[in-house]
């Protein structure tokens, strides 16, 4: 269909005053960055009080699952949000464009909070699934909108990504606060409202910062030809339509009980990576030298698997452990449990800037970014190595620990993740095969899929051996992942340059 003038195509590149506009960094980022702030305000806040919604009694407005089943089935929900950001990468890629994939997740997402501000089961289960795959579009795409900011060369980079994520974890400070008292003091589906309101408004702003933002187009980048676009279409929906039937019907006959599905998406988990990677690798439009650049991803692959398995539990296990065994009053006032998730967030918001500060100060001489990675693994293990200690040596559960023992394991945790994340995001976008950019960054997601997999069966141990064992174990587990990939530094500063 033609264009008029009233509806010109958006550009490609935003206005050349943008590039320094915003802390010296990109107009854009600042417009990607405050998306980001809402999408997690209302993620976030919303996974900050899921797992005591699921663990709630009925009576209380909540679900009635035992503390492992309701740490397991958040677990598998972050699963599915990471697994469909697979299908969120190849749509912008060959249909929709990053743009409007983003645009849509965001209006899926916010339907879906909306959808569970009403207080029926059905609904939460209909609004965790709209959820699920408004994250898929946004998540990975956001992030790669973010990259086409810069030059592949540009300095600027891990800087610019560790302000983006100093901006996004504004939400994951402010999300928690404000659902975790409305949960505590109004009900469940009033913290889910909130959500919502968050997802809104963070759609508003994006919308109307959208000319400051690179590679912009109504057309994917790598778009299908027309006809392959319809069949593409119809399959979709015709995939969607019967998978959602099987499930009705394997539901009703008593074969797909809540923890069939939660193996089924650890098994999903597990597999979908391995394809992936064998896809790419054998792909004819990925060169030899992009195929060289993905062996060393395998490694930051494993090294962010080992991280967000523990990451993934601040709001699952961690948040059990405060509402059960940790103080919830500080300086005479009483606080939600859910709170504690609110640590990490500014953890995150306070760190992130010194850290950008201190990797544009040391330009060319900063660690390689796979040393990064591997130093923030060693945080995120020595987090839960921590927990050891307050748990240790109690003849019951009715202890109390001090708050400052999760708030400590917070802070380890929050440095880590700041390592890794915004390391692993710019090297996955400086690494990716061209022909499969937004999908690459699907493929880090997929390493959030597996640790939630993971998680989803690791935590059916929590409550059944020690705290101390449990936090032990896992924390040593990542400790010594991060050591490994330290000992591989020579070979990844080979394999991945222009990489530094």
């Amino acid at each position: 269909m033609s264009r008029t003038t009233t509806d010109p195509e958006p550009a490609a590149e935003p206005p050349p005053g943008d590039d320094t506009a915003f802390f010296g960094q990109p107009r854009g980022l600042l417009t990607l960055s405050g998306l980001e702030v809402w999408e997690r305000f209302s993620f976030l806040g919303m996974q900050a009080i899921l797992v005591l919604f699921f663990a709630d009694t009925v009576a209380h407005g909540g679900m009635g699952m035992d503390p492992g089943t309701a740490a397991s089935v958040s677990a598998a929900y972050g699963t599915l949000v990471y697994l469909v950001s697979v299908a969120g990468g190849w749509l912008a890629d060959r249909i929709l464009g990053s743009y409007r994939a983003v645009l849509w997740g965001g209006i899926l997402i916010a339907c879906g909070h909306y959808s569970m501000a009403v207080p029926t089961p059905t609904m939460t289960w209909v609004g965790l699934g709209l959820i699920s795959a408004g994250t898929g579009l946004l998540k990975p795409n956001v992030a790669s909108m973010v990259g086409k900011l810069y030059r592949t060369d540009d300095e600027r980079r891990d800087a610019g990504f560790a302000l983006y994520y100093m901006g996004i974890n504004i939400g994951a400070f402010a999300g928690p606060l404000i659902t975790g008292w409305l949960g505590d003091h109004k009900g469940w589906h009033w913290g889910f409202s909130a959500a919502a309101i968050g997802m809104t408004l963070g759609l508003i702003q994006y919308v109307a910062g959208r000319r400051h933002l690179a590679g912009r187009k109504n057309a994917a980048e790598y778009a299908l030809a027309p006809e392959g676009m319809r069949r593409a279409v119809r399959t979709i929906i015709v995939g969607a339509v019967v998978v959602a039937a099987l499930a009705v019907l394997l539901s009703a006959v008593g074969w797909l009980t809540m923890d069939r599905f939660v193996d089924c998406l650890t098994v999903i988990s597990v597999i979908a990576p391995i394809v992936y990677f064998t896809v790419m690798f054998r792909s004819p439009r990925v060169t030899p030298e992009e195929r060289g650049h993905l062996r060393p991803y395998l490694v930051l692959f494993v090294g962010s698997v080992a991280f967000n398995f523990i990451l993934f539990q601040a709001y699952s296990t961690m948040i059990l452990l405060a509402s059960t065994n940790a103080e919830t009053t500080i300086f005479g006032l009483h606080f939600p449990a859910s709170w504690y998730a609110s640590a990490l967030g500014a953890f995150e918001v306070a760190l992130a800037p010194v850290v950008a500060g201190v990797w544009a100060r040391m330009g060319p001489r900063q660690p390689h970014a796979s040393n990064k990675i591997a130093f923030g693994v060693i945080l995120g293990g020595l987090s839960f190595l921590l927990m050891v200690l307050p748990t240790s040596g109690h003849s019951d559960d009715t202890y109390k620990m001090a708050v400052w023992w999760i708030v400590g394991s917070y802070l380890l945790l929050g440095l880590g993740d700041i390592l890794v994340e915004t390391s692993g995001m710019s090297a996955t976008t400086k690494l990716a095969p061209q022909a499969f950019a937004s999908q690459t960054m699907s493929l880090w997601f997929l390493s959030l899929a597996l640790a939630n997999g993971i998680q989803a069966q690791t935590v059916k141990l929590y409550g059944e051996v020690s705290n101390s064992a449990y936090f032990g174990v896992n924390g040593a587990i990542a400790v010594a992942v991060g050591i490994a990939v330290i000992a591989l530094a020579p070979w990844l500063r080979r394999t991945m340059h222009p990489v530094h």
